[in-house]
């Protein structure tokens, strides 16, 4: 068995001079930041007091699914020789909030859009995706099922 470590730095960067002095006196503002790469920005969802033009968890969430799950696929079709031209997925997220605000994504459904070079490769191509499920680090590490909703198309 093999590990892998990875290391991200997390900034809260809402502090507008009072600190956490109210529920209303600071921001959900933070930036994500991992050696070598772009900074992120993210924040509350905007239900939760955040800025909408930043990325939030939840969102984040879902798109570790929705990659972890195209990486796993893309990488099955060129082992079996299928060739993909184009790959999008418009994937969706249910989050349940508790009267307490507590609460859980039960629900992850998949929508990959995937065009093949060839008619003959779609049957195939379509049945990868639950073998790429099966594969994938992201949906693994849910304590709930990722459903595929896939089309394949020339």
């Amino acid at each position: 068995m093999k590990e892998h470590i990875y290391k991200s730095t997390l900034n809260w960067t809402g502090n507008t001079g009072r600190g956490t002095e109210g529920y209303s006196s600071y921001e959900r503002s933070y930036t994500i930041k991992i050696k070598g790469k772009a900074v992120l920005d993210g924040s509350s969802d905007p239900a939760f007091r955040g800025d909408a033009t930043k990325h939030n968890p939840e969102e984040l969430f879902l798109v570790s699914i929705s990659s972890c799950h195209m990486l796993w696929y893309l990488h099955l079709c060129s082992v079996n020789k299928i060739v993909v031209l184009e790959y999008e997925d418009e994937a969706t997220g249910t989050m349940e909030e508790d009267n307490d605000g507590s609460g859980r994504f039960t629900e992850v459904v998949l929508h990959p859009a995937v065009k093949v070079s060839d008619q003959s490769m779609i049957e195939k191509a379509s049945s990868l995706h639950k073998q790429a499920n099966e594969k994938c680090f992201i949906a693994n590490s849910c304590n709930f099922k990722i459903k595929h909703n896939p089309k394949c198309f020339v």
